[in-house]
C-alpha cells in the first residue's frame, strides 16, 4: 500500500454531549480513492468535517502530509493542500458562480486552463457564470461546491455525499472529474452511497460503525463479499444500486 497521505489515530470527537468519534484509526494512501461507508449515523461526516478543523477532535492525532493538523484551525488546514465538498450543497447564496470560486481560489489567480475544463466538465457552471448561486438547482448547486474546492490544485479532497440528488447524467460527469483529478496526483477520501460509483473509482475503503472504523482494505476484495457487506452496512452495495 502505497505511504499514508492522511493518517488518523485514536481520534475522539465530541459534539456538545454526544461522543460521536470513539477511537477512529484510519489510513488514506496517497493517490487514488479511499470510500468511507457506513450506516446512517455512523460518523462518516463528523470524521471529514473533523479532519477539516470544523469540529475539534477532543483526542487522538491527525496527520497530513507526515505534519499535525489536529491543532490548526481551518483556514490554515485549507492552505495545506485539502478542499472539501461538504453534502449540504453549502454555497454562497448571494454571490454569483464567479465569485463563489473566486473564494476558493483566494489563495492565488484562477488558472484559466483549468477554468475551461472545469466548464467542459461542468457545463452548467459556464452558462450560469454570473448568477446568483442561491437561484440554481439543488444539482447546480452542488456543482458550485465541488468546482470551489477543485479550482486550484488540492493534494487531499473530502467529499461528501456528491451524487446525492444529482441527474445520472451529471453524475457521469463527476465520475471523469474524480478520473482526472486522480489522474493528476490528487488524493480522494469520499463518503457516497452510491454503489456503483464508488465500485467504480474507489481503489479502497474503510467501512465506519458506531463512531469507530470496523473493516479497511482494498474495494475490490470487499466489492466481491456480499455477506460482509450486509454485515457490515445492513444491505449488500447490489441491493443499494
Amino acid at each position: 500500500m502505497p505511504e499514508a497521505l492522511l493518517e488518523l489515530s485514536a481520534v475522539h470527537t465530541h459534539i456538545g454531549r454526544y461522543h460521536i468519534l470513539q477511537g477512529v484509526d484510519l489510513e488514506v494512501p496517497a493517490g487514488g480513492m479511499t470510500v468511507l461507508l457506513g450506516r446512517n449515523g455512523a460518523g462518516k461526516t463528523t470524521a471529514l468535517r473533523t479532519i477539516m478543523g470544523l469540529w475539534k477532535a477532543s483526542g487522538g492525532r491527525l496527520r497530513f502530509g507526515g505534519h499535525d493538523i489536529g491543532g490548526l484551525a481551518t483556514p490554515d488546514i485549507a492552505r495545506s493542500g485539502i478542499g472539501y465538498v461538504p453534502e449540504s450543497m453549502s454555497v454562497f447564496a448571494g454571490l454569483t458562480v464567479r465569485e463563489n470560486l473566486l473564494l476558493g481560489a483566494r489563495e492565488s489567480p484562477m488558472d484559466p486552463r483549468r477554468l475551461e475544463w472545469i466548464f467542459a466538465s461542468l457545463p452548467a457552471l459556464e452558462k450560469f457564470w454570473n448568477a446568483p448561486a442561491g437561484t440554481l438547482s439543488g444539482g447546480q448547486k452542488q456543482m458550485v461546491a465541488i468546482a470551489r474546492a477543485i479550482v486550484l490544485p488540492r493534494r487531499l479532497l473530502l467529499v461528501d455525499e456528491p451524487t446525492k440528488g444529482l441527474a445520472p447524467s451529471i453524475v457521469q460527469n463527476l465520475l471523469a472529474v474524480f478520473r482526472e483529478l486522480m489522474s493528476a496526483g490528487t488524493t480522494i477520501l469520499l463518503v457516497e452511497q452510491n454503489a456503483s460509483f464508488v465500485r467504480s473509482l474507489g481503489d479502497r475503503v474503510a467501512v465506519m460503525d458506531d463512531g469507530r472504523i470496523v473493516h479497511a482494505g482494498p474495494m475490490r476484495a470487499f466489492a466481491e463479499d456480499a455477506e460482509l457487506q450486509s454485515r457490515l452496512l445492513g444491505l449488500s452495495l447490489e441491493a443499494r444500486e
